[in-house]
């Protein structure tokens, strides 16, 4: 292992209590939608691509509607999160800075753009990072997100640490190891790896 790339949602935090509320808020006062959406909900919905998401969510819109009213939520969802303090898992920044001091570490989520730049500033971490990729900065789903990064850095040895199938499945696809964190959203039945805390990072072999 020579560097580690990670997820966000369900891996570094647990956001989807102030998300959903920033959803439900923008929804019901801006869109006038009679909908509330809860934070279990996103917990089954984040991982995927955006444009899925909106899909599920608004299944009676066209594609273009779900799209706009996505990037709506979106944009008050940042808003939010800049305000808030969502869930750090524990032990998060301690075992960061300790990886950071041996390991390159990156981003790849399957997020909107900016919002892994919130993140970045909500936690103050950004100094543990070396570089991000999201579909909303390259359009690109994460397999290739994942790959462009190994390109972008030359990394020989990476691995991946997620905490769905979705991860797991773009993890295959991109041909890097996949590291299950056990404690997020998902389940994963055959990882490479299982990590049942953010420490467990450090005794990795």
């Amino acid at each position: 292992m020579d560097s580690i790339i990670f997820d966000v949602d369900g891996t570094l935090w647990d956001s989807t209590e102030v998300v959903a509320q920033a959803w439900t808020r923008y929804l019901q006062q801006t869109e006038h939608l009679d909908m509330h959406i809860t934070s279990r909900r996103l917990m089954e919905l984040f991982g995927r691509p955006l444009p899925d998401i909106a899909a599920r969510i608004f299944p009676e819109k066209s594609q273009a509607e779900q799209l706009r009213i996505i990037d709506g939520c979106c944009e008050a969802e940042h808003q939010a999160l800049l305000q808030s303090n969502p869930l750090l898992y524990p032990h998060l920044e301690e075992t960061l800075k300790s990886l950071s001091e041996k390991y390159p570490l990156f981003i790849v989520s399957n997020c909107q753009a900016g919002y892994i730049e919130v993140f970045l500033k909500v936690t103050g971490f950004a100094p543990f990072f070396r570089d991000h990729l999201c579909p909303g900065d390259t359009g690109e789903e994460k397999a290739a997100n994942i790959r462009e990064i190994i390109q972008r850095h030359h990394l020989s040895s990476p691995v991946y640490v997620g905490d769905t199938e979705g991860d797991f499945l773009a993890c295959r696809e991109a041909g890097v190891p996949f590291v299950f964190a056990s404690y997020g959203f998902g389940s994963v039945k055959e990882p490479d790896f299982c990590i049942g805390s953010l420490p467990d990072l450090l005794r990795l072999p």
